[in-house]
C-alpha cells in the first residue's frame, strides 16, 4: 500500500565512531532484537515460520533504516513508510493487528535500548538513545497512519457492498442473488428481518454510517445501512425490542417520516416487505397525524393510493373477503355505518334492525378484521377496503 510518508525531524548528529560501530554490528542487533520478541511476545510465538520471517524483515529494515537517518545529517526529513521500510507496512497488516504492530514497535525499541549501550562510545550513547526514541516515534507514527487508511478503504468498500445488498432486496433480485450479497457483507441472520426507510440527513458520510450501524447492533444481530438519493433504508436481523430500539435511531434519521416493515422469513425473501416500507415512506405524508416511526402495515390506505399492489391485496383479502365470509350481516353491517356518517340509529333504520344489534356487529368487525369501524383512523381503513374489494 502506498500512503502519503510522515517525515522525521533532522537526525540527531552522533559521532563517526558510533556509526560505524552500529554499521558493523546490525546483524548481530537484528538477532538479538528477534530473540527478544521470541521472549516477550507470546503471540509472535505462535505466528508461522513466513509470518514470523516478515516481521524479523521488518526489524531488519527499521535498524536499516535507523543507519541511514543517521548516515545523513545533512538531511531534515526522510520518508519512512515507503523508502525505508519498502513493503513492511503492507506486510505488517497481513499479518498482525495494529495493537500488536505497536507492540512489536515497543519491544524492538525495548532491545535496542538494551544492547547499543554496550555498543557506542560512551560520549555518543545518550544521543543514540534520543536518536532511537525520535525514530521509532516517528515509525509508529507512519505504521499506525497505514493501518487507519487501510481500514478507511475497507470501511468504504463495506458501504459499497451494503449498498448493493439494499438495492438487490429493493429490487426483489433471486434469492441467490440477494442471498450472496448478505453473506458477503456478513449477514448471519436466518429468519427475522426489519425494513427501515426514513430521510437521510444532510450529512450521511461513512462516519455518520459507521455509527449508525452500530447504534443498530445492539439491539439487532445484523444491521446493513444504505443511502438512496434522500432516503436512508436499514436492514435489521433478528431484531430484540424494536420499539424501544428504533426509539434510539429515530434522532438519526432527518425530519420527515419514518417507515418500518417486519418480515418474519430471510433476507432473501423480504422483497415485498422492503418495498411496503418504501412506498409507506412516500405515501406517509397523508396521513398527518401518523407516529414516528409508523408501521407499514398502518399505511394500508395510503399506499393502496400510491398503486401498491401488496396494500390493495391486503386489504381486500385480510379486510372485505375476511367479511364477506364471516357472514351475519357484518359486511352489509359496516357499509351502512360507514355510509351513515357513523351513526348508530342511521345504520340501524337502514338496515331495520335494533341499535343493539348494530353495536354487536361492529364489535364482531372489530374482532374479525382487527381494525374498529367507531375508530376514526380504522374507520377510514375499511372504507378503503370495502372500495377496493368491490372494486
Amino acid at each position: 500500500m502506498t500512503a502519503s510518508a510522515p517525515t522525521t525531524p533532522g537526525p540527531v548528529p552522533v559521532s563517526w565512531e558510533a556509526l560505524e560501530v552500529l554499521r558493523s554490528d546490525a546483524g548481530n542487533l537484528t538477532h538479538e532484537v528477534n530473540c527478544h520478541l521470541e521472549e516477550t511476545l507470546t503471540w509472535y510465538r505462535q505466528l508461522s515460520t513466513d509470518e514470523r520471517a516478515s516481521l524479523r524483515l521488518i526489524a531488519q529494515r527499521g535498524i536499516g533504516g535507523l543507519i541511514t537517518w543517521l548516515e545523513n545529517p545533512s538531511s531534515r526529513s526522510l520518508p519512512l513508510v515507503n523508502e525505508l521500510l519498502g513493503s513492511a507496512p503492507t506486510d505488517l497488516m497481513r499479518t498482525i493487528s495494529l495493537q500488536r504492530a505497536l507492540q512489536l514497535i515497543r519491544s524492538i525499541v525495548e532491545a535496542v535500548e538494551q544492547r547499543l549501550p554496550g555498543l557506542v562510545p560512551a560520549q555518543d550513547q545518550q544521543l543514540m538513545l534520543e536518536a532511537v526514541l525520535r525514530y521509532s516515534r516517528e515509525v509508529a507514527f507512519a505504521i499506525a497512519d497505514v493501518y487507519a487508511r487501510a481500514a478507511e478503504s475497507r470501511g468504504a468498500w463495506d458501504s459499497r457492498l451494503e449498498a448493493l445488498l439494499v438495492d438487490a432486496v429493493l429490487r426483489g433480485e433471486p434469492a441467490e442473488q440477494i442471498a450472496s450479497r448478505a453473506a458477503a457483507v456478513g449477514w448471519r441472520s436466518h429468519e427475522g428481518v426489519v425494513v427501515v426507510v426514513g430521510e437521510a440527513p444532510e450529512q450521511a458520510d461513512a462516519v455518520f454510517i459507521s455509527q449508525l450501524r452500530r447504534q443498530c447492533v445492539r439491539f439487532s444481530a445484523d444491521a446493513v445501512v444504505g443511502v438512496h438519493g434522500d432516503r436512508l433504508i436499514l436492514l435489521l436481523g433478528r431484531v430484540t425490542e424494536l420499539e424501544a430500539g428504533l426509539e434510539r435511531i429515530i434522532p438519526r434519521f432527518g425530519a420527515g417520516q419514518v417507515v418500518f416493515a417486519s418480515f418474519a422469513g430471510s433476507i432473501s425473501q423480504a422483497h415485498a416487505s422492503a418495498q411496503s416500507a418504501f412506498i409507506g415512506f412516500g405515501a406517509a405524508g397523508a396521513w398527518t397525524s401518523a407516529p414516528r416511526p409508523v408501521a407499514a402495515e398502518d399505511l394500508l390506505p395510503e399506499r393502496a393510493l400510491c398503486g401498491d399492489e401488496t396494500a390493495k391485496t391486503a386489504l381486500r383479502e385480510s379486510i372485505f373477503e375476511v367479511l364477506r365470509a364471516a357472514g351475519n350481516g357484518l359486511l352489509e353491517t359496516v357499509t351502512a355505518y360507514l355510509e351513515a356518517g357513523h351513526s348508530l340509529e342511521a345504520t340501524a333504520r337502514e338496515l331495520f334492525v335494533h341499535t343493539n344489534t348494530v353495536r354487536y356487529r361492529l364489535r364482531r368487525v372489530t374482532d374479525v378484521t382487527g381494525w374498529d369501524p367507531v375508530n376514526p383512523r380504522d374507520a377510514y381503513v375499511l372504507q378503503t377496503a370495502l372500495a377496493v374489494g368491490r372494486l
